[in-house]
């Protein structure tokens, strides 16, 4: 009989502890040690140990009832072995819901809960390890991309270089091409004056008025006729006034046409005294009488070639030029510790959603493409906006083109690891301001340490 008594007791007394520690964590079983009261962990009361989890609220954090659900403010801990303990609020336990995949938070209902934790712990594991295996193969690919970013560095800033020295030898060239251009002009521009001057004697004299006979000979038939003259001649005093019939005629010597040798007698004795008529469009016409001179031929060949050479020199120097700061702006940006994001400079990536076609050149625009062809800017490079501790887990790109309700359209880019570099999503979660999930392995980072499954949350 007494060991009956003895039996029943241990039974008992394994019950009330039962009772007493159930819906509580490990690292809170320390306020929970049997004895005669109980202080509510926020101190505020001190209540008698039998007192807890006893399906009455006593201390107003709730703490003397994990196992229950007497108080609104209460918790209930889900062990959960094999799968992440977590905790519940406490209103929650024995309501005929399993929250608990271990069904410890209906101890006392009529709901039949399986105890699923192994299953869930075996998917999440699963999980895990194949986000470690990505994570790993993105380091691999982190490390490949590195090694070429510090390559494609090196190459840019010797292209850089060897493009300045370009720039340097075309500053050279372009400074002997502009004098030689002037010397050239030069040239040309006393010919010109020493031919206007009649320096060559008799046979330029000739020269030029066989030049000047076929600059009035317009339909070049040998002869000066009456229409040609009042086309081409004009009185000194009275430019604007066209000669008459009569007083073309009288030029020509009476006649209504001359050839050369009787020019030679007449109208050009008149040009040449220069008091009464002249020929139309002063510099036209010294250029016409002078043109066929090969002295000045030579010297205007001279200053073309010439001039053709600067010209194509200055192409070379401001092409150069332009290469240079295209290539000192893209070096100014930043790639990352280890020149890592430099291989998304010049790349593009699109994602189609519904009728829009998005597109993201890092380090450059986002778009927003319409199937009508139509396409707005959702913003240009702005900076990196990543967290202290991850600075470059965040693209922001701004100034876009400006939204109907004001303002301007942006876009932040989030940087997530993977194995491949694409952009996933694409979101407007407000009016103009976009999100966009783009996966590249140079996101990816090392872990220092598995938090695990088992950690309390």
């Amino acid at each position: 009989m007494r060991l009956h008594v003895i039996t029943l007791a241990v039974i008992c007394c394994a019950f009330v502890e039962s009772r007493k520690i159930r819906g509580i964590s490990s690292s809170y079983k320390r306020f929970y040690k049997e004895k005669r009261s109980f202080l509510c962990i926020d101190g505020s009361k001190m209540i008698p140990f039998e007192r807890v989890n006893d399906d009455y609220c006593d201390c107003e954090d709730g703490s003397d009832e994990p196992g229950t659900s007497a108080c609104p403010r209460g918790r209930f801990y889900c062990t959960n072995l094999g799968f992440r303990p977590h905790y519940i609020p406490s209103s929650r336990v024995n309501d005929g819901i399993c929250d608990c995949c271990d069904a410890s938070d209906e101890y006392n209902s009529h709901a039949r809960c399986q105890n699923t934790c192994w299953n869930l712990g075996q998917q999440e594991r699963e999980y895990v390890e194949g986000q470690m295996r990505t994570l790993d193969e993105g380091l691999q690919l982190k490390q490949q991309l590195i090694e070429e970013g510090v390559l494609l560095w090196r190459e840019k800033q010797a292209q850089l270089r060897d493009l300045q020295q370009v720039a340097e030898d075309l500053q050279i060239k372009l400074e002997e091409h502009r004098r030689r251009k002037h010397e050239a002009d030069r040239l040309k521009e006393q010919t010109l004056k020493a031919l206007e001057a009649g320096d060559s004697g008799v046979r330029r004299q000739n020269s030029t008025m066989s030049s000047t006979f076929k600059l009035l000979d317009s339909n070049k038939d040998g002869s000066i006729t009456v229409d040609e003259v009042q086309a081409k001649v004009t009185l000194i005093h009275d430019e604007e006034r066209v000669l008459s019939e009569d007083e073309a005629v009288a030029l020509l010597g009476g006649g209504r046409q001359m050839d050369l040798t009787k020019f030679q007698h007449t109208l050009w004795d008149i040009l040449t005294r220069g008091d009464s008529v002249k020929i139309k469009d002063t510099h036209a016409a010294a250029g016409g009488v002078v043109g066929e001179d090969p002295h000045l031929q030579a010297a205007d060949r001279a200053a073309e070639w010439e001039a053709t050479n600067l010209r194509k020199v200055e192409e070379a120097y401001e092409k150069v030029n332009a290469e240079i700061s295209d290539l000192q702006k893209m070096l100014a940006i930043d790639y990352g510790p280890d020149w890592e994001y430099l291989f998304l400079n010049g790349q593009c990536y699109k994602l189609k959603v519904y009728e829009y076609t998005y597109t993201l050149c890092p380090f450059n625009q986002v778009t927003q493409k319409s199937t009508a062809g139509t396409e707005v800017s959702l913003g240009k490079w702005g900076m990196w906006a990543g967290t202290p501790k991850d600075q470059y887990s965040q693209m922001v790109y701004e100034n876009g083109e400006p939204c109907w309700q004001g303002g301007s359209r942006s876009t932040t880019v989030m940087l997530t690891c993977g194995t491949e570099t694409t952009l996933r999503t694409t979101k407007e979660p407000s009016k103009c301001q976009y999100t966009m999930d783009f996966q590249t392995p140079v996101a990816c980072q090392p872990v220092l340490k598995q938090r695990g499954i088992h950690s309390e949350l």
